[in-house]
């Protein structure tokens, strides 16, 4: 019987110290290499947050794509917002630098995104704020993909 104690009390420790290994380093990666975020809002629909303002999506979004600059045309990215640069808005990109984007609703027909900025969309145009409104942004706000 003291043999088992002695089993039980190995197996609580074992726990307590993987878990103690096991927190920082999963904090750590998710710091460096990926980032969990909520999506609200209409802006995304279809794809993201399909049942409008009653729920919201969760998406795992990738911080090493950023920084080895592999951002592509179709990526759902994270930037900081140029209306707000307190919020974080979620978009796709739809055009890269050189790109001739055909916008709706932008001061101009036609726009070429400038070097160092992307054009950013969401899915659902009417309930969107994004560079139709704002125009193209700079590579600088992006922070995940």
């Amino acid at each position: 019987m003291a043999q088992r104690a002695g089993l039980g009390h190995r197996y609580i420790r074992a726990f307590i110290s993987g878990f103690f290994v096991a927190v920082p380093v999963t904090v750590t990666a998710l710091d460096r290499l990926a980032y969990v975020a909520r999506v609200e809002g209409a802006s995304m629909q279809p794809s993201l947050n399909p049942q409008g303002q009653s729920s919201s999506d969760v998406v795992l979004l990738n911080r090493w794509s950023v920084r080895n600059y592999q951002v592509q045309r179709g990526d759902i990215v994270s930037v900081l917002s140029p209306k707000n640069p307190q919020q974080k808005i979620i978009k796709r990109v739809i055009g890269l630098e050189g790109d001739v984007i055909k916008t709706r609703g932008y001061k101009n027909r036609y726009v070429k995104v400038p070097d160092g900025h992307f054009w950013i969309e969401g899915d659902h145009h009417g309930h969107s704020m994004d560079s139709n409104t704002f125009g193209p942004v700079s590579t600088a706000r992006c922070l995940l993909e």
